[in-house]
């Protein structure tokens, strides 16, 4: 059965299905972020999901080891970071600026692979990143190639150097560890993370009642647990770098949703969702005549 799926599109095809959800969940957080401050706002986000996780696959807890719970702080650690500067810089920059910044980790977890595992990455892999690095900066809108980040930017990039280091880890942890013990103590781990540093980011009440931000809570908490499980499962089967560039097109849905919302997009940035999109099909493009090589 591992090996049928192991050699299967499926875990690839779940992949693509939850960025499409993870493309979505911009537009919302930011609205929730006229509702809430940014650090509660993702404690309340992953303490939801764990929970969500945690009701079909509870007991599996008891079995808990040392391994888990280093993988699931670790892990846990990177989604804060990830996620927390993401929702920071959403209240000052638009949701498909937000995506696009996000996505730069595509070319630095294979980059990061390279570097902490000596692992270099295929010429098809190399020639997607790149693909995707120009479309991500022809996203941005930074077509004349100048350094020029506002605080909100500088932000998110920062978190998209978090994230990489969340798919790192959880390609890292993935075959040493029970994948769904794991993903509750991350998702436990990411929220608790994120109400201790409420006080670091000057959040010191929560917001007051509103049943629109209990329903954006809930339908977050719920994306977050279905993106965080399936990332965990399909990466035993998907390479970290194939993963990112399946990722990659995450800011792309930002941006059709986006545009549904009124965002507009330049056409510096239409033509950049499409060098994402050549990256990621040139990734996934190997010649019979390359798979045989691979294979000898």
């Amino acid at each position: 059965m591992i090996t049928n799926t192991k050699h299967s599109r499926f875990p690839e095809i779940a992949l693509i299905l939850i960025t499409i959800i993870w493309g979505g969940t911009f537009l919302i957080v930011q609205h929730a972020l006229t509702l809430t401050s940014p650090m509660f706002f993702v404690g309340c986000r992953f303490l939801i999901a764990a929970c969500v996780v945690s009701f079909f696959s509870l007991k599996i807890l008891k079995g808990t080891t040392l391994k888990d719970l280093a993988a699931g702080a670790a892990i846990g650690a990177t989604i804060t970071l990830g996620y927390g500067a993401q929702t920071v810089g959403l209240q000052t920059i638009l949701s498909s600026e937000s995506a696009f910044l996000t996505a730069l980790y595509v070319p630095l977890v294979p980059l990061f692979q390279w570097v902490m595992f000596k692992k270099a990455p295929q010429w098809s892999t190399w020639t997607g990143i790149i693909f995707a690095f120009i479309g991500l900066v022809l996203l941005t809108g930074n077509h004349t190639f100048e350094f020029s980040l506002s605080t909100g930017q500088a932000i998110t990039v920062f978190g998209a150097f978090a994230i990489a280091l969340e798919i790192i880890f959880i390609g890292l942890f993935a075959k040493h560890v029970n994948l769904q013990r794991v993903t509750i103590l991350q998702l436990l781990f990411a929220s608790l993370f994120a109400f201790m540093s409420m006080p670091l980011m000057n959040e010191h009440s929560i917001p007051e009642f509103s049943w629109t931000l209990i329903l954006i809570l809930l339908s977050i908490g719920l994306s977050s647990a279905i993106i965080q499980f399936t990332m965990n499962w399909a990466q035993q089967y998907v390479d970290p770098a194939r993963a990112t560039l399946i990722y990659a097109g995450e800011p792309v849905w930002a941006g059709i949703f986006g545009r549904i919302a009124g965002e507009r997009l330049s056409p510096y940035a239409l033509i950049g969702a499409l060098f994402v999109l050549i990256g990621i099909i040139i990734s996934e493009f190997k010649p019979e005549w390359f798979k045989k090589r691979s294979r000898d």
